[in-house]
């Protein structure tokens, strides 16, 4: 769906699952929405024998972008947090020139790869008031965000990108580009748990900053597959079920074949509500994202944390025409990872 021509920006958002792509174009305040689209896709970029799935899936991009229109070859991409590691590491304030050598000495004790086979990044974590231990800076010391990605999947990316016709920019984790398009200017203390088809992140967000980010491999196809092998149906048809009733259903089977996977991912929110609260902050509230954040019934089964709970609204900083209101507005949370890594070249 094409609604402009302008100069804009491309986030591609390859999950699991499906591809998603969202062009937007930077407007005086805010952003302007020129295409997006969404396509099935089944491949894995993170192992080495990965030739046939890196052309596939170039093509599957290439068609994409053919289809919605879009203006632009320079695109920003996610990784997806499973193939990331993230870690928040403590280091004395020193000097800016010493740091790099100081971060990859530290990096060492934490990252589970050779340091000669990963891409390492890091970003100083900003101050702010709240009283931290585990989650911020004391006064002689600085938090940092370390991200340690394997060069064998940067270079499957690349080379994907550059077969599908495009320039990547930048690539960045899911959690990230959530916290751009999701949180924005909120500095309050906030659990995000991005719920993806076969693998979900639950992540720590304290003043606009990720503090930490953990990957479950469970997801909204889990709880498919669970209810089609209880109820003897076929993928399509549980997936119909879980999307009509999920945690809501009259009978007690589905919501019991349902429940062992959220409370996966309710086990993993508590332990690091607990964490983070134990070091004299506070919770604030918790915001779902993720098509399988759609689940009848979700928010009523973590209501048992004691925080608000939401589901994301990531258009907050988007425009596009009110005629198309209807079918772009529920996209949103599907298209929210996306949509933060076109915010990103702003």
């Amino acid at each position: 769906m094409i609604f402009s021509k302008q100069k804009s920006q491309l986030g591609v958002d390859i999950g699991t699952s499906n591809i998603k792509l969202v062009e937007l174009r930077p407007t005086e305040s805010n952003f302007a929405l020129s295409t997006y689209g969404i396509a099935s896709v089944a491949y894995n970029l993170s192992v080495k024998d990965s030739g046939a799935a890196i052309t596939q899936t170039a093509g599957v991009i290439r068609e994409l972008v053919r289809r919605c229109g879009v203006t632009t070859n320079k695109a920003v991409a996610s990784l997806p947090n499973n193939v990331v590691f993230t870690s928040v590491i403590e280091l004395p304030k020193i000097p800016e020139n010493e740091l790099k050598k100081a971060v990859e000495f530290e990096a060492k004790k934490y990252v589970p790869l050779p340091l000669e086979e990963v891409a390492l990044s890091w970003s100083i974590l900003a101050e702010h008031a709240s009283k931290e231990v585990a989650f911020g800076p004391t006064a002689d010391k600085q938090k940092i965000l370390l991200t340690a990605v394997p060069s064998l999947v940067i270079d499957n990316y690349v080379k994907m990108f550059h077969e599908a016709g495009l320039e990547p920019q930048a690539l960045e984790i899911e959690s990230l580009a959530l916290i751009r398009s999701v949180i924005g200017d909120d500095t309050s203390a906030i659990l995000l748990i991005d719920v993806g088809a076969k693998s979900t992140s639950v992540n720590v967000v304290d003043n606009g900053y990720l503090r930490f980010s953990k990957s479950l491999t469970v997801g909204g196809d889990t709880i498919t597959q669970s209810l089609a092998q209880s109820l003897s149906v076929n993928f399509a048809r549980a997936e119909q079920f879980k999307k009509d009733f999920g945690m809501t259903a009259a009978g007690a089977q589905i919501p019991q074949v349902i429940r062992p996977v959220l409370d996966m991912i309710k086990n993993e929110a508590t332990q690091l509500i607990n964490l983070f609260e134990s070091h004299g902050n506070r919770m604030n509230k918790i915001i779902f994202s993720g098509a399988g954040s759609r689940l009848p019934g979700l928010s009523e089964y973590f209501s048992g944390l004691g925080k608000p709970i939401s589901l994301a609204q990531p258009w907050g900083k988007v425009t596009f025409p009110e005629n198309v209101k209807p079918v772009v507005e529920p996209l949103g949370i599907n298209l929210a990872v996306a949509l933060g890594l076109a915010m990103r070249l702003s």
